[in-house]
């Protein structure tokens, strides 16, 4: 009996390879036209090709996955985005993906004390975020979390851990990022440009745990994020490709309306009128989406709402204007061969990135946009016609629900003119290069991709809501309780939000596990 697999985005795209690639029949059910979810890209503009959601992909390259799958057969390719980061300034700073060079760019303008510290950050951080990373690869238990942690040197130095070791280990992966960078740094110029990196992950870097976030920009000198060619969704249409290589099957503009338990496994209606049976199901969707499926379905109610008031959305998480410029954003004192490469992270100092995520937690807009620019079209020309360049500005933080009642209809348009007046500010004549624009508010995020309450992250990443605690604990091994042959995947599973696929990869090998076990206990038993 066929696998089903509910929507398309890249971690259930991943989960249905690997079980087509051991032999069992998949088919994989999309509610949009496109597939890809929020790892998408679609023309907007005459001769563009722009991505809906995701740009640069950073957590898939240290999977494997790529190479697992073998995902350059079927045509992605990656292009690394070196310099991988660029603030603005007199000079600027320039994140290199050589660390000399890095460094040499911190001394230049920040001073000589925070390059030492710089390079000492990444001595220590780059292993940590290596077992971090290797943490994300697979299941949340707590054994596994010992084994990837485990001998991890604190300081760098070679020296045998120690029980104080750990324990100060352990402290410092608790530790708020500001408190990380304030440790290591005094410029704020440098804290603020690591800290909006990584508050990229959703959280801002005053939340307990969040040091690790930061930390991710250690190994960024191991290996940058990278620029799928022909945009984000190249990845996901490899995925696809591989699929249908194995003998899988993706059916597009369908949407999935109810799942319901029976004694043979799963029915699995849809809007187009298929009535599917399954022995198993992975349910890719928003953890909120397949809650509903299930209530549709005449699962427990009482415990159905019990889940959804203790998962936690947020107010949402930011917005992002698509651009077509007819050139690059000039940024003074720096040349696009620094600049335009990689992550133009435009915050002048924390309490930029404060204020507007304490405002968008009493549901308001921020006085200031928070902006992360993007212009791969530098890296990548097939995106943009000749003479063009594409931007995507992503805006944090924006609240899903305005305090004052009003719809974002209201302001999607002056709220881009905000962001894009952030990249004039620091990139003079930028706004003059706009040819069109395309707005995409939280509500629109949520419209378009299924992307409940506007967060691309599907569930805060807080601390209390990652690892074995992701979207609950009882949902946290990406089955359902009471509810046998049903696993989850996507964002609102470990290891949470953005691109890497590890969510798919492990709901895969627990279905292909369950799948065997039986098998093997018959054999056992003759």
């Amino acid at each position: 009996m066929t696998i089903l697999v509910l929507g398309s985005g890249h971690n259930a795209l991943v989960a249905a390879c690997y079980l087509a690639r051991a032999g069992q029949p998949v088919e994989v059910l999309e509610r949009d036209e496109v597939l890809g979810g929020a790892v998408s890209t679609v023309p907007r503009f005459p001769g563009h090709l722009v991505d809906r959601g995701s740009s640069a992909h950073i957590m898939i390259r240290h999977t494997g996955i790529v190479e697992e799958l073998d995902l350059a057969r079927h045509g992605l390719e990656y292009i690394d985005c070196d310099p991988w980061g660029f603030a603005p300034g007199a000079p600027p700073l320039v994140f290199h993906r050589d660390l000399d060079r890095t460094c040499a760019s911190i001394e230049a303008a920040c001073g000589a004390r925070d390059a030492d510290a710089y390079r000492r950050f990444v001595r220590i951080w780059a292993p940590r975020a290596e077992r971090v990373l290797r943490a994300f690869a697979g299941p949340p238990g707590p054994g596994r979390f010992v084994k990837s942690f485990w001998g991890l040197d604190m300081n760098g130095t070679g020296a045998r851990p120690s029980a104080a070791a750990g324990s100060a280990l352990s402290r410092d992966f608790l530790q708020p990022g500001d408190a990380l960078l304030d440790e290591y740094f005094d410029s704020e110029r440098l804290k603020a440009a690591l800290a909006w990196f990584g508050a990229q992950s959703g959280p801002p870097m005053s939340e307990p745990g969040t040091a690790s976030m930061v930390g991710f920009a250690a190994a960024m000198h191991t290996l940058p994020p990278g620029r799928a060619v022909g945009g984000s969704g190249a990845l996901t249409a490899a995925l696809a490709s591989r699929l249908r290589a194995d003998g899988g099957v993706v059916t597009a503009g369908d949407a999935v309306t109810e799942l319901r338990r029976t004694a043979g496994g799963w029915r699995v209606r849809t809007a187009a009128g298929r009535d599917l049976a399954a022995t198993t199901v992975i349910a890719g969707t928003h953890i909120l989406t397949t809650l509903d499926l299930l209530q549709r379905g005449g699962f427990d109610p009482a415990v159905l709402a019990d889940w959804r008031r203790r998962i936690r959305v947020g107010p949402g998480i930011g917005m992002v204007v698509r651009a077509a410029t007819s050139a690059l954003p000039h940024y003074p004192g720096a040349d696009a061969a620094e600049s335009a490469r990689g992550l133009q992270l435009l915050a002048t100092d924390r309490q930029q990135l404060r204020l507007a995520h304490g405002a968008a937690l009493a549901g308001c807009l921020p006085p200031r946009p928070v902006v992360l620019a993007m212009s791969f079209s530098a890296l990548d020309p097939s995106i943009a016609p000749p003479g063009q360049h594409q931007l995507s500005l992503w805006s944090q933080w924006h609240p899903y629900r305005l305090a004052d009642g009003t719809d974002w209809t209201a302001h999607a348009d002056r709220e881009a003119d905000r962001i894009i007046a952030e990249v004039e500010a620091v990139a003079p004549g930028f706004a003059g290069t706009v040819l069109d624009r395309h707005v995409q508010t939280p509500a629109d995020l949520e419209r378009e991709l299924g992307l409940r309450g506007g967060n691309v992250m599907h569930v805060e990443m807080s601390l209390d809501q990652m690892f074995f605690w992701r979207p609950l604990p009882e949902l946290s091994g990406q089955r359902v309780p009471g509810a046998p042959g049903l696993y989850l995947t996507g964002a609102s599973t470990h290891p949470g939000g953005g691109v890497s696929g590890a969510s798919g990869r492990t709901a895969a090998h627990l279905v292909l596990r369950d799948l065997t076990r039986p098998r093997l206990l018959r054999r056992a038993r003759r």
